[in-house]
């Protein structure tokens, strides 16, 4: 169907499927959308429940607009000459009429869950299909990635109106494998919702979102939602089982008719028979359904190695040549601010990374301590209207795990930012404190000396630091660039 022939859609067809009261009738849509300042001549208006105000409160600027209908999950005033028709789950239902909309997607579609590791996940595979001639793409924190180049976002699952009209474009462009993040705001919003899951994935759990998520079993439960209701009838589902978080996900997957494939120290489809570190690589030995494998990861970190063999076993049961696939690894680069070398001052090895949460703060510093001859240093803050629970948490981890803590600002939005070191602080007595991220990192390179590692946590790739209600330009690379040129 070409994009000419998808201008349009009949009402009743729009909204197939779903349970609705009132208003029905054959109206020609063009649109959709869920932001009355958007909402164009012909579109129908969703109004999402937010965290602070519903969005039917708008629903007179999108009459206004031109809307053709509005939908909701609860009765709404409006124009008699307007439809409104009322759904028991409407943030699932705008997900779904922004994929008919869209039109036609990726036929290999793979979804990657848990607290950590997505972003280098879907990268990988990415790679893999590349090496082994699919044309294929990523779709994440880091925006929409192919082989031609990368366009930024700003969550790690878009809206489902961006998302959509994302993949209609893949698949315009010839790209019919993708790899995507499944954050647990993203499935628990329903902004997945629309997508045909080929594929799905389990790398682990721990602490994140509290701020959003009432506790850790309400966490869980979004994360679930892949395996349970968005991976396709007789589906691939890989879980993680050296993770202690795993079994929810097997039973899940195997609840839905899947065929699931276990990785890790005793996994069924690859066993991790060993790993040692070579260089600032690490030769990893073990078995695929029985075959021995033997490639050497380029990459730091022992959960890097969980997250290549996570990619490994996805891209293969998606078209994936597995001996080619399996030599893609030795080449495989990793993901921009993932545990990533970027440069070395006075001998000392300096490394930016996403880690923002206790769990993954842990991981890298772990994994950086084989590789540290001298002294190990981080720089890291937490995030202002965040978990602040993680907070001391995080500072207790830093102070037992480095040599050397710097706590500096990451984000502090409407938070003071002093409280928020302060609470860090609590817990990681004898830590350097300077409140300006710029000067920590500036700091920290100044101390640097043979065999010395610096790990700079937090913001990863980000190019921005939030102040209140200000968006500054700050990122981690940049400050460590003009610190070796200076």
């Amino acid at each position: 169907m070409s994009r000419e022939q998808r201008l349009s859609i009949l009402l009743p067809d729009l909204l197939d499927g779903f349970i609705y009261s009132g208003g029905a009738e054959a109206i020609e849509v063009t649109g959709v959308n869920s932001n009355s300042r958007a909402i164009a001549k012909g579109d129908v208006f969703f109004a999402l429940p937010g965290s602070k105000v519903h969005g039917d409160a708008f629903c007179g600027e999108a009459v206004k607009r031109g809307c053709v209908a509005i939908v909701s999950d609860r009765k709404v005033a409006s124009n008699p000459d307007v439809a409104v028709i009322v759904v028991e789950d409407v943030r699932k239902v705008y997900a779904n009429a922004a994929a008919r909309m869209a039109g036609a997607q990726p036929s290999t579609v793979v979804g990657v869950t848990g607290t950590s590791g997505k972003t280098s996940v879907v990268s990988f595979i990415r790679q893999i299909w590349q090496a082994c001639g699919l044309k294929g793409a990523t779709i994440g924190t880091l925006g929409v990635t192919t082989e031609e180049g990368q366009i930024g976002g700003a969550l790690t699952t878009p809206d489902p109106l961006l998302l959509h009209k994302s993949m209609a474009a893949l698949k315009d462009g010839k790209y019919d494998h993708v790899a995507i993040e499944a954050s647990s705001h993203g499935l628990d919003q329903r902004r997945l919702d629309g997508i045909s899951f080929n594929a799905v994935g389990f790398t682990n759990l721990s602490r994140d979102h509290l701020d959003y998520h009432v506790d850790m079993d309400e966490y869980r439960d979004a994360k679930l939602r892949l395996f349970r209701e968005l991976l396709v009838d007789s589906g691939i589902a890989v879980v993680n089982t050296d993770d202690p978080e795993h079994m929810p996900f097997m039973f899940a997957a195997l609840d839905r008719g899947a065929t699931l494939l276990t990785v890790g120290t005793e996994g069924a489809f690859f066993e991790i028979s060993s790993v040692t570190s070579e260089g600032f690589g690490q030769r990893v030995i073990g078995r695929m359904v029985g075959e021995p494998v033997d490639f050497l990861l380029p990459l730091v970190g022992r959960f890097q190695v969980d997250n290549a063999v996570m990619a490994l076993s996805l891209a293969t049961q998606t078209g994936a040549d597995p001996e080619e696939a399996v030599e893609a690894l030795n080449h495989v680069k990793g993901a921009k601010g993932r545990l990533e070398f970027v440069g070395e001052q006075n001998g000392g090895a300096v490394f930016v990374d996403y880690a923002h949460k206790p769990a993954a703060l842990e991981m890298a510093l772990e994994a950086l301590r084989p590789f540290t001859k001298g002294k190990l240093i981080v720089v890291f803050g937490c995030g202002g209207d965040r978990d602040k629970g993680k907070r001391p948490i995080m500072g207790e981890i830093a102070a037992r795990l480095a040599d050397k803590v710097i706590v500096t600002d990451d984000n502090p939005r409407s938070e003071g930012a002093a409280t928020i070191r302060k609470e860090i602080l609590s817990a990681a007595p004898g830590a350097m404190e300077i409140g300006d991220r710029g000067k920590a990192i500036q700091t920290a390179m100044l101390e640097l000396a043979e065999g010395d590692v610096l790990l700079i946590a937090g913001k990863g790739h980000e190019d921005s630091q939030i102040v209140g209600e200000q968006v500054l330009a700050f990122s981690d690379h940049d400050v460590v660039e003009a610190a070796l040129q200076g």
